[in-house]
């Protein structure tokens, strides 16, 4: 079955620009909302964004295949490149993108880090499908890197940023002590909720109703639940940065630039050590964009959570999707003709 984006996922860049202006219209013309969020905290926390950071992770968690994870351990070769590709050269790459590129700016690259080390769970099933990859493959990854982003991610943060930067002298007048408890603890938070949550869901679902109505009346109805609270956490986040209004263009063409790089190097790199290797197209492909794709949902929570709505951690993670959409689409296209001309296989 041909998988189509939808009208959310397909203009989702769109969505993710109209998002950033109307936040700052709001700010601009009342002001008074950050007194207003301010009085639904407990501590650095915002209530509503916390609340809407955590049904943004719920229905990716709900739809993965947990079950079918089993079928990724039938090929050992191609699961270890692609979690090297994941755990290890994803996660570097990102890290030497962003000190690179962003050296001036350490709140910012810490965002980009942030994203570099959130392995996608989500939309990285609809690049595969638009691109005729091995969805078995794709979603035994998926669940696999699920459970893997629930155990190391923190662990991550503290190596990458804590150690990582502290040692290179590169994040001076930031915050960048994040301890792994933490770390931990906020991943617990907006994580292992909406996985326990989406667990919960997807099995309690397939025992009183059946997979098939899971599949084909509870998805649907929970899928626009991911796009709806990420658009309106970059509301409430660009209605508080009034003072970016001038800077903004700038701002986000610095942090794009690593971005697009570190999406482009990841596909390439990985789909063509895959084609050496003498894997096939399908395989090649899924193993291709679960390497590219990142987790933003989880990048924009944890840099909420950890610096605050108002820092330039959370600013610099929300210009992910802005990038990965538009630049995973085409992918998805350059995908398609490398299966003629590298594999000989005709659409």
């Amino acid at each position: 079955m041909e998988r189509k984006l939808g009208l959310i996922e397909k203009y989702l860049t769109i969505w993710i620009f109209l998002a950033m202006i109307f936040g700052i219209a709001l700010g601009y013309f009342y002001p008074g909302i950050s007194i207003m969020l301010a009085g639904m905290s407990v501590g650095t926390t915002s209530i509503p964004i916390a609340a809407g950071l955590i049904l943004m992770m719920y229905p990716p968690l709900a739809k993965v295949r947990y079950e079918e994870m089993g079928k990724i351990f039938k090929n050992l070769k191609l699961l270890s490149f692609s979690l090297a590709q994941n755990w290890i050269f994803g996660p570097i790459v990102m890290f030497l993108l962003a000190i690179t590129l962003l050296r001036d700016l350490p709140a910012f690259m810490m965002g980009v880090i942030l994203v570099g080390l959130a392995r996608c769970i989500a939309m990285v099933i609809v690049w595969n499908e638009l691109a005729e990859g091995d969805r078995e493959l794709a979603v035994g990854l998926v669940a696999f890197n699920a459970i893997f982003q629930i155990l190391f991610y923190a662990v991550y943060i503290y190596i990458f940023i804590t150690l990582a930067l502290t040692g290179l002298g590169l994040a001076q007048g930031v915050e960048v002590n994040v301890s792994i408890l933490d770390a931990a603890k906020t991943v617990f938070i907006y994580l292992g909720i909406p996985f326990i949550a989406g667990v919960l869901t997807r099995y309690l679902s397939f025992a009183l109703k059946g997979r098939d109505w899971f599949e084909r009346n509870l998805v649907p109805k929970i899928s626009p639940i991911t796009p709806a609270a990420l658009l309106f956490t970059i509301v409430v986040m660009f209605s508080l940065k009034g003072e970016y209004i001038v800077e903004l263009p700038y701002n986000v063409l610095r942090v794009a630039l690593p971005l697009a790089l570190y999406f482009m190097i990841m596909w390439f790199l990985t789909f063509f050590i895959a084609y050496k290797l003498g894997i096939d197209y399908p395989k090649a492909t899924a193993v291709s964009f679960t390497a590219a794709s990142n987790d933003f949902e989880l990048a924009i929570a944890v840099a909420i959570a950890i610096w605050g709505i108002n820092s330039d951690q959370a600013f610099a993670t929300v210009i992910g999707p802005l990038i990965e959409v538009p630049v995973l689409i085409s992918l998805v296209n350059v995908a398609l003709r490398f299966r003629e001309k590298l594999y000989g296989i005709k659409s």
